[in-house]
């Protein structure tokens, strides 16, 4: 169970509530980014001190370090929308700087993530919307043919939707401007710019240390960390609760505050996770730093209470694809096939 019953404020309030918070601090923001690049960068060096004893504890030690690197991409994030430093040109040069280690375009992904944010659980607006981000309804979905609805389902399987896709969208499809228009000269310019000073700085790793011990390390600190950031932003947008509307009852405070969830985490996690799971607050207000949605969380609560979604709910967030108009919730392919009869 995601939502509560309990009396809730007005939208007005609510969204008073998060803006208290919607200030970023330099010097938290300074802290936070030695707390995040200097535990990268100590886990990155622990893997190559160990690659000469044994590859299979270097492979181990990437599930710390890829974790770490979630973290990150969180100051990416934050950086994206303007919310970690006060000032537009620091977001900038410290999103840009991000994006060495995590592979992700700065300019070209933050204007995605714009998108998303302003077509979330809205039904009438899923164009251009990513794998994750978007279903079909199950009357869309029935409507197919036996085949597209094959095509459909496909990469919609967790097995391939969040560990197969997941490495090759941050290894492979963030190399090119992928969905920038012809006429965005800065921004596809900027994906390049991204690849050379990437290929720049590997380069210079792998002729100072060897390709070899390059290749492993990095890559395998991408793949658990893309499967990681991946399956986050899924339970972040799929869970049994979560409700989509129609445009003409479409209201983004409701969105956000009952189709992005808040996710319980213990303080260790919400430490390596950058405060994301309290991503209803994130929703409600992109201004409030990740340093500051605990906070925020705190006083939006008390307006508008919400259950957190648990472990196992997240679990599930995988397998719940189409939205059910009918029943008003979402559900699995399974279901949705069942419900055909």
């Amino acid at each position: 169970m995601h939502a509560s019953r309990a009396p809730k404020r007005s939208g007005v309030e609510v969204r008073k509530a998060a803006a208290a918070f919607a200030q970023p601090i330099r010097g938290q923001g300074a802290l936070q980014l030695l707390t995040s690049f200097g535990p990268f960068i100590a886990a990155c060096a622990a893997m190559y001190l160990v690659y000469p004893i044994s590859v299979f504890l270097t492979l181990a030690l990437a599930l710390p370090t890829g974790a770490l690197l979630v973290r990150v991409f969180i100051v990416q994030h934050d950086c994206g929308h303007g919310s970690f430093f006060p000032s537009a040109r620091a977001n900038t040069l410290v999103g840009r700087a991000c994006s060495l280690l995590t592979l992700t375009p700065f300019a070209n992904w933050a204007r995605q993530h714009t998108l998303h944010h302003g077509n979330w659980s809205n039904l009438d607006r899923r164009e251009g919307a990513d794998l994750y981000s978007a279903c079909l309804t199950v009357r869309e979905y029935l409507a197919l043919s036996r085949w597209r609805r094959l095509l459909h389902r496909l990469p919609r399987h967790p097995l391939v939707a969040h560990l197969l896709l997941p490495p090759v969208v941050f290894l492979v499809v963030y190399r090119v401007p992928f969905d920038t228009p012809r006429h965005w000269v800065r921004e596809r310019r900027s994906v390049h710019l991204t690849n050379a000073a990437v290929a720049t700085l590997f380069a210079t790793l792998a002729l100072a240390i060897g390709w070899r011990e390059v290749l492993t390390i990095h890559v395998s600190i991408m793949v658990v960390a893309s499967i990681l950031g991946v399956w986050l932003f899924s339970l972040q947008h799929r869970f049994e609760t979560a409700r989509w509307t129609r445009r003409a009852e479409w209201d983004p405070v409701e969105a956000s505050m009952e189709a992005s969830s808040w996710f319980g985490l213990p303080r260790a996690l919400r430490w390596l996770t950058g405060n994301i799971g309290f991503h209803h607050v994130h929703h409600l207000n992109t201004r409030v730093p990740n340093y500051r949605l605990g906070a925020a969380h705190e006083a939006v609560q008390a307006l508008w209470p919400i259950k957190p979604l648990s472990l196992r709910g997240g679990m599930c967030a995988p397998w719940l694809t189409l939205w059910d108009e009918a029943a008003g919730r979402l559900v699995g392919f399974r279901e949705a096939a069942r419900s055909a009869g």
